[in-house]
């Protein structure tokens, strides 16, 4: 059963399967993925589409969902803005109960309409599994706060020439001497 793909959303049709409890059933499915706005900064999955493998299982309640996949993200060094790329492994899991009573945490928040909206499902996991920062390299000695030089091409230091006023007064007592 292939997916949909609406609107740049990938979406898989959930109606169709029709499992039993204690059925599964496993789909390779091509998923687009959207660029990723962190820290002011724009970040692209490259490709646009991976091949995920997308598993549900019935169980007695609801649909056990599982997603995995592998995705790089290119965009600019948080330290020093030059090209960098970061290679993730992505393996998510979410539960959706069948009774549309149950509470929200029991309701995945990706089944819409009997349509399990993998791209906003794919997202959400990417931004979970980042870092803290997105580096070119871990050793990335980043910009100069100064002058604003990439500091790993030219490494530097600034002669810190601003006098602290506090010390003014003996600093002219000391050019008297």
């Amino acid at each position: 059963m292939a997916p949909d793909n609406w609107h740049g959303m990938t979406r898989f049709p959930l109606r169709r399967l029709r499992l039993r409890y204690g059925e599964s059933r496993a789909e390779a499915v091509t998923v687009e993925l959207e660029p990723f706005d962190l820290g002011g900064q724009r970040y692209l999955p490259v490709p646009h589409e991976v091949e995920a493998a997308l598993s549900l299982d019935q169980a007695v309640t609801g649909l056990d969902l599982r997603l995995g996949f592998a995705v790089r993200l290119h965009g600019p060094c948080m330290r020093c803005l030059a090209d960098a790329h970061l290679d993730l492994v992505i393996e998510v899991r979410e539960y959706h109960a069948d009774d549309p009573g149950a509470g929200d945490e029991l309701r995945s928040e990706y089944v819409v309409d009997d349509q399990l909206e993998l791209s906003g499902w794919a997202r959400d996991a990417i931004a979970l599994a980042l870092p803290d920062q997105i580096l070119h390299d871990p050793d990335c000695a980043g910009l100069c706060p100064v002058c604003g030089l990439d500091l790993n091409l030219e490494p530097h230091e600034h002669v810190d020439e601003v006098v602290d006023p506090r010390w003014a007064a003996l600093e002219r007592l000391r050019e008297r001497l």
